[in-house]
Order: structure tokens, then C-alpha cells, then sequence
């Protein structure tokens, strides 16, 4: 058996808003995690609460991180969070960089997401619509925590405005006053690769609205939803995967930012119904490698 994903230390995978283990029989991580493992790797997928602010989550992340150690004997961990799941892992590592050998970002809205932004002024929360949509995400909440099978810990907290302004520009900024490390000093820049002994990258995809999706497939419906949620970009129309702008996944190393792929099929959900030449579960094997060459 091959061990390029043989890291020293775990890889820990942090779910982004909504996020689960598993649902019934589908994992989030579609197909990533058994990759992860027949490489040699020490494989463990998180739970933090789905419809939460990124430090609440970051600290249920720290609670599982020190659970993980003490049942590996791993002095650290690596962090690959998705979505919310990067700014949650950013979190953990910037309270507890002793814990954390690396945090990945996976199309994590490090700089906030336009999607929230056009949310937050057309359906602000004490509107009508708002409040419709609140339920909506409630309800969607309550069927997935009824549906998750792959957690088994107590229940987790909601607060569905504090989820919400965890992903806008203003709510990001002043997550990033707090917790800079990695991030860039210029738009479209990239951070520093080291930050109090934790090494940052980020990758991330892209899509083109109006156009054939390079990412696309005509049995994916989340990519049908990720080019009509693209339509609310304005900063970086037609560099987005649905949800996060391009530039504004940038963290740390920026392993690429063009992938074609949109924000679900660059973590093989879809049951792995991604486009053609699109390959999300080699970009996480590839990485493994990469940071088992890093020594951690």
C-alpha cells in the first residue's frame, strides 16, 4: 500500500454551514476520506454546529481537537476545513497554535462571501422575507440533524444570524482583525506559508455564469444552484465558485484558485458527479503528500 498521505500528524476535516459526517449513507466528504486512508493517512471527519458564528464552531473544534489527540497520541493535528469550516480551523489554530501543525482552507470565504452580503441587504432579518428564511435554514437544520448518522454527541447549538454574519464581508473583516494569521496583505495576494509555527495554504474553484460550467454536469443539481447564487457577485463576477469569490479564498500558500469547480463539488459531493478533467479527491491525496513533505 502506497503511504503518500501518510502525514505525522492527523488530518482533520471541518465541515463548512450545514455541514455534517454523514447523512444516512452519504458522507460530506464524498470518497476523500477512504482516498485519504489507503494512503496511509489518519483520517478523522469533525462535527461542529452547522448554523452557528465561526468561533463557537472553532471552539467545539478545539473540544474534538484535544479528544483526537488524546486518542491518537499525535501531539497536533491538520486542519482542511471547507467553506465556514476554513474560518472555523483559522480559529482553532490562532487560540491553540501549539495544536495545530496546518490549516488547508478549502474554498473558504476568508475575505466574506458576496452570496451573504446580497442576503444581508435583500433579505435583512427583521423583513419578512428574512424571517422566511430563517425558518427555511431552521427547518433544513432540523431534517439534517435528523438525518446525521455519522455524529453521536450531544446536541449542538444554532444561532442562525450569528451563521449568517459569520460569512459577510463586514463579519469576516472583523474575524480577521482578530484572527490574521495567513491571510494576505494584498487582494489576490498570498499569505505567509508560517504563522506561529503553523503553515497556511487555501485552494479554490471557479465558474463561469451564462457560460458552459467548466465544473458543470448535467446530473449535479448543486451546480445548477451555484451558478444562480453566482449572479449575486459583483467584486469578482465570474471568478467565483457559486458561493466564494475567487480572491477571497485566498490563505496562506494558494495551491490554485481556478479549479472547475463549484463550492460543493470541490469536496466530491454530488455523489462525485463533477465535470469532466475535474478531479476534487486528487487535489486532497496531492496535499496530503505535500504536507507529509512538510514534515507534519
Amino acid at each position: 500500500m502506497s503511504q503518500g498521505s501518510a502525514t505525522r500528524y492527523p488530518l482533520v476535516l471541518v465541515p463548512g454551514m450545514l455541514g455534517f459526517v454523514r447523512l444516512v449513507l452519504y458522507p460530506y466528504w464524498f470518497g476523500i476520506i477512504s482516498a485519504l486512508r489507503r494512503g496511509g493517512a489518519t483520517v478523522f471527519a469533525v462535527q461542529v454546529s452547522p448554523l452557528n458564528s465561526s468561533e463557537v464552531r472553532g471552539e467545539q473544534l478545539l473540544a474534538r481537537i484535544e479528544e483526537i489527540l488524546r486518542e491518537t497520541g499525535a501531539e497536533k493535528v491538520n486542519l482542511i476545513g471547507h467553506s465556514q469550516g476554513s474560518l472555523t480551523a483559522r480559529y482553532a489554530a490562532a487560540k491553540r497554535p501549539d495544536r495545530v501543525a496546518s490549516v488547508t482552507s478549502v474554498a473558504g470565504p476568508n475575505h466574506g462571501s458576496e452570496l451573504a452580503d446580497y442576503l444581508e441587504k435583500h433579505y435583512p432579518e427583521d423583513s419578512f422575507r428574512g424571517r422566511v428564511l430563517s425558518v427555511l435554514l431552521r427547518w433544513v437544520g432540523a431534517l439534517m440533524s435528523l438525518l446525521e448518522t455519522g455524529y453521536r454527541g450531544p446536541k449542538l447549538p444554532v444561532d442562525i444570524p450569528a451563521s449568517h454574519q459569520a460569512l459577510t464581508s463586514k463579519g469576516v473583516a472583523l474575524f480577521n482583525q482578530r484572527y490574521p494569521q495567513g491571510l494576505p496583505e494584498t487582494w489576490g495576494g498570498q499569505g505567509p506559508e508560517v504563522v506561529n509555527g503553523v503553515r497556511y495554504y487555501s485552494w479554490s474553484g471557479t465558474l463561469q455564469p451564462g457560460k458552459t460550467d467548466r465544473g458543470g454536469n448535467l446530473f449535479d443539481g448543486t451546480n445548477r444552484s451555484c451558478r444562480l447564487f453566482a449572479r449575486t457577485f459583483v467584486r469578482e463576477t465570474g471568478h467565483c465558485d457559486g458561493m466564494v469569490g475567487r480572491y477571497s479564498s485566498h490563505l496562506g500558500t494558494v495551491i490554485g484558485d481556478e479549479y472547475p469547480l463549484d463550492h460543493f463539488d470541490i469536496v466530491n459531493q454530488s455523489l462525485g458527479l463533477v465535470g469532466k478533467g475535474a478531479d476534487p479527491v486528487r487535489l486532497f491525496v496531492e496535499h496530503a503528500a505535500r504536507l507529509k513533505a512538510a514534515g507534519v
